[in-house]
C-alpha cells in the first residue's frame, strides 16, 4: 500500500505543481471534523508566556534538566525498569513505523496531519514523536486534546522523546503519560532560579484516566518489554536500532545519558538517532554538547557505531542533509512539521554545510512556497498588498537568489521586479538589516496575528520501512486540503543500505 501511495505521491507533490503544495485548495480536508473545538493555539498571551518562562531562566541561571533527569532515572530504576532503557516491540527484520515531530498544539495544523498519518500508518508497528509532545508547557492535563484525541485511531503504540516544552513541566506530564511514572518528590532549588522556576503542575488523574480511554485498545498499548522506560531509550529490532535521546531545555546531554549512549552505540546493528534537537539545520551545524566534552555527532560519526541517519525535531519544517563521512553517507534530517506552526525555509541560504551540495539538499516546504506563504500573510495583516508574492513569483525569486533551477516548472514567464525584490528582502529571503519576523520570533510572539487555521499548512511526517538490507525514509506532506488527504504528497524519499 505504501509503495503504491509513494508512487502516486511523487506525482502530486509540491515539487510538481502548485496544486500539490495546496495552493489550489478547492475543498478543505476532513481534519476539521476531528477537532474537539475551534479554538486555535496562541503564544500572544501573557499567561502562556509566563508559564513558558523556564526556557529563559535556564539560559540565565543554568539548566537543571540533567539533575532532574538523573532523579527520574533513579526513580524508574527503583521501579524495576531495564537499566539499559531497551524497548523490545514484537517486530522482526521487516517492519515499518511513523515519525512525527513537534506535534502538540491541539489546533487545526496538528489535526490536519492525522488523516494522512492514519492512511499511511496502517500496518506500521509503532510511531515516534520527536520533541515537544505538548505545547506550551508539557502539562499532563493537556494530553487529552493534544495527544490522545488526535491519535485515537492510530492502531499501534506511540513512543516519544521530550522537547524543551515538555521540560517546562519538569517532565512530569511526559513521564506520567509515556512511562506511567509517579511524580518525583519535590526538591528545593535555592536562589533566584528556584524562586522564579515554574514547578510541575499537579495532574488531574481522573481527567487523565478519561483521556487514556481514547487510546485504550490493547493494540495501542506498549506493555512488558515493549513499554517505554524513560525519556531516552533504544527500540531494538533484528535489523535496526532506533536510539532516542533527551536533549532537555538547553540541548546538553548529561553525563549519565552520555555513558548510556556510548554503551548502546557499541551494539553491532545499524542505527538511527532520534533527538529533540537536529544536528544540521538551516545550513548550520549544531550538534548537542556532551557533558564532559565532545558532541553527540562524535558518537554518530564513529564508523564502529554504524549510524545511518540522525533525525531531529524542534525546527518546524523538513530538511535533509546527506553528509559524507569517510567512505559512507549519513542522512541528517529535520522532521519537526508534525503539528506546530511552520518555521520558514526561505531563510535557508544556498546549502554548503558539511560538504553538502545545494542540489543534494531537500526541504519542505520549498523555499518559494515558504516565501509566498509569509508574503501573503503579512500583506493581509499589514494591509500592504505590494508585499504579496504569488507562488510562481516567489519560486523564481528564490531560484535566482539560490542560483539553482526552479524545483518545479513555473506557470508562465515571470519578470522579477524591484517590488518583488524588496518584498523578498523584508521577508528575510536573504540577509538584510531590516526584515519582518518570519522565524522563531514570529512563531513565539506573532503567530496569533495570522489565520493559520486554514490550509495550506505545509505539515509533514515520516514513514520508515525497514528490511534487513535497507531502510527507506519517506516524507509525506499534509496541507489540510482534501485532495492531499486522499493522496498524500511524497516530498522526499531516501533509501539507505543497512549492509554497511
Amino acid at each position: 500500500m505504501v509503495e503504491v501511495a509513494a508512487e502516486r505521491g511523487k506525482q502530486v507533490s509540491s515539487r510538481v505543481s502548485e496544486e500539490g503544495a495546496g495552493w489550489a485548495c478547492v475543498q478543505p480536508g476532513t481534519f476539521a471534523q476531528l477537532r474537539p473545538n475551534k479554538q486555535g493555539f496562541t503564544w500572544l498571551n501573557v499567561r502562556t508566556l509566563w508559564l513558558s518562562r523556564n526556557e529563559i531562566l535556564a539560559g540565565l541561571f543554568g539548566d537543571p534538566s540533567g539533575e532532574v533527569r538523573a532523579r527520574w532515572v533513579e526513580s524508574q530504576e527503583a521501579r524495576g525498569i531495564d537499566p539499559e532503557f531497551r524497548i523490545k516491540p514484537a517486530v522482526g527484520g521487516n517492519f515499518s513505523f511513523l515519525l512525527l515531530g513537534d506535534t502538540g498544539e491541539g489546533d487545526a495544523s496538528q489535526y490536519a496531519v492525522v488523516p494522512g498519518m492514519l492512511k499511511l500508518g496502517e500496518g506500521t508497528s509503532f510511531a515516534i514523536i520527536a520533541s515537544d509532545v505538548i505545547y506550551p508547557t508539557g502539562s499532563g492535563n493537556e494530553y487529552g486534546d493534544k495527544f490522545f484525541r488526535p491519535y485515537q485511531d492510530y492502531d499501534a503504540p506511540i513512543y516519544a522523546i521530550p522537547g524543551n516544552h515538555d521540560w517546562y513541566d519538569g517532565l512530569g506530564g511526559f513521564m506520567r503519560v509515556f512511562c506511567d511514572a509517579p511524580p518525583l518528590k519535590p526538591k528545593p532549588d535555592r536562589g533566584l532560579r528556584g524562586l522564579l522556576w515554574r514547578k510541575p503542575e499537579t495532574i488531574d488523574e481522573a481527567k487523565l484516566a478519561e483521556a487514556r480511554k481514547l487510546r485504550g485498545r490493547p493494540s495501542q498499548q506498549a506493555t512488558g518489554q515493549a513499554a517505554q522506560p524513560g525519556s531516552y531509550w533504544v527500540i531494538e529490532s533484528d535489523s535496526l536500532l532506533v536510539v532516542g535521546v533527551d536533549t532537555g531545555i538547553r540541548n546538553v546531554i548529561d553525563k549519565g545519558q552520555t555513558a548510556w549512549l556510548r554503551r548502546v552505540s557499541l551494539d553491532p546493528r545499524p542505527k538511527i538517532l532520534v533527538t529533540g534537537k537536529p544536528i544540521y539545520t538551516g545550513n548550520a551545524y549544531k550538534p548537542s554538547p556532551l557533558e564532559g566534552g565532545g558532541t553527540i555527532d562524535d558518537i554518530v560519526r564513529d564508523p564502529a557505531h554504524r549510524y545511518v541517519a540522525a533525525i531531529g525535531g524542534d525546527v518546524h519544517n523538513y530538511q535533509r542533509y546527506p553528509v559524507k563521512v569517510g567512505d559512507r553517507v549519513i542522512q541528517y534530517i529535520v522532521s519537526g512539521g508534525g503539528g506546530a506552526f511552520m518555521h520558514a525555509t526561505h531563510t535557508i541560504e544556498r546549502v554548503d554545510v558539511g560538504g553538502v551540495h545545494e542540489d543534494d539538499f531537500r526541504c519542505y516546504p520549498l523555499r518559494g512556497d515558504s516565501l509566498s506563504f509569509y508574503s501573503q500573510l503579512y500583506a493581509k495583516r499589514l494591509r500592504m498588498k505590494w508585499l504579496c508574492l504569488t507562488p510562481t513569483e516567489a519560486l523564481c525569486i528564490m531560484s535566482q537568489h539560490i542560483k539553482n533551477e526552479p524545483v518545479r516548472t513555473p506557470t508562465g514567464p515571470v519578470k522579477i521586479t524591484m517590488r518583488m525584490r524588496w518584498a523578498a528582502r523584508l521577508l528575510g529571503a536573504w540577509p538584510w538589516p531590516l526584515r519582518l519576523p518570519v522565524d522563531k520570533v514570529f512563531h513565539r510572539f506573532l503567530s496569533e496575528l495570522s489565520d493559520w487555521d486554514t490550509p495550506p499548512f505545509f505539515k509533514q511526517f515520516l514513514h520508515a520501512t525497514v528490511t534487513p538490507e535497507e531502510l527507506t525514509l519517506r516524507c509525506f506532506a499534509a496541507t489540510g486540503c482534501l485532495a492531499q488527504e486522499l493522496d498524500p504528497p511524497m516530498e522526499d524519499e531516501v533509501r539507505i543500505s543497512l549492509d554497511v
